[in-house]
């Protein structure tokens, strides 16, 4: 009898360290993905056009204007930046599009669908020249030019072109620019989430 409660002990005690290590894990990442939400950037918005101006800190919060969200949603992804595809993938470790969109909007409580093709039936579709920060552009790529298979984040409008963040498959998480040729003639539409 002593035999068997000791090895049933064992046991026991192996599925507790398990479970215990196994919560540790998930427990990490959560508070890892909390932290990027509690660790919130502060706009500075200068009071006059003087230098010495006084500088006012606003508060990212729920309240907040979409622009900063914007801005938000684009710090967060701009973290990936260099980080390998990974098709599926949604962490540092690899990053495949849409899951470099779908990670960054999930920071701010929007949830998409995990697709790309899913997502380009969420927002509102706008032309090109009403682009903003935040927006999305979605492309038709490759061998499967009849669907959507591309989503890229807009970062940043300069020198009459669209830059966007996206994960490709040759060269990671990079920001692009919508003029270059390849991007161009794959480009299929934009979306506003925001």
């Amino acid at each position: 009898m002593n035999l068997l409660n000791l090895k049933i002990t064992r046991v026991l005690l192996i599925l507790l360290v398990v479970t215990n290590l196994s919560n540790c894990k998930s427990s990490k990442r959560s508070k890892t993905r909390k932290s990027t939400k509690i660790i919130t950037k502060k706009r500075e918005t200068r009071t006059s056009s003087d230098k010495n101006a006084t500088i006012t800190t606003v508060p990212v919060n729920k309240g907040s204007s979409t622009k900063y969200k914007a801005d938000f949603i684009i710090d967060y992804a701009k973290q990936f930046e260099g980080v390998r595809y990974k098709w599926g993938g949604t962490t540092k470790s690899g990053m495949d599009c849409s899951g470099l969109v779908y990670e960054s909007f999930k920071t701010h409580d929007i949830l998409l669908p995990r697709i790309s093709r899913d997502m380009a039936k969420k927002g509102t579709r706008i032309k090109l020249n009403k682009v903003f920060k935040g927006d999305l552009l979605f492309f038709k790529t490759g061998n499967r030019r009849n669907s959507i298979n591309h989503v890229g984040l807009v970062v940043d409008i300069r020198d009459n072109d669209i830059k966007f963040i996206h994960a490709t498959t040759s060269k990671g998480v990079i920001i692009s620019g919508l003029n270059e040729a390849y991007w161009l003639k794959a480009f299929h539409e934009a979306r506003r989430i925001l």
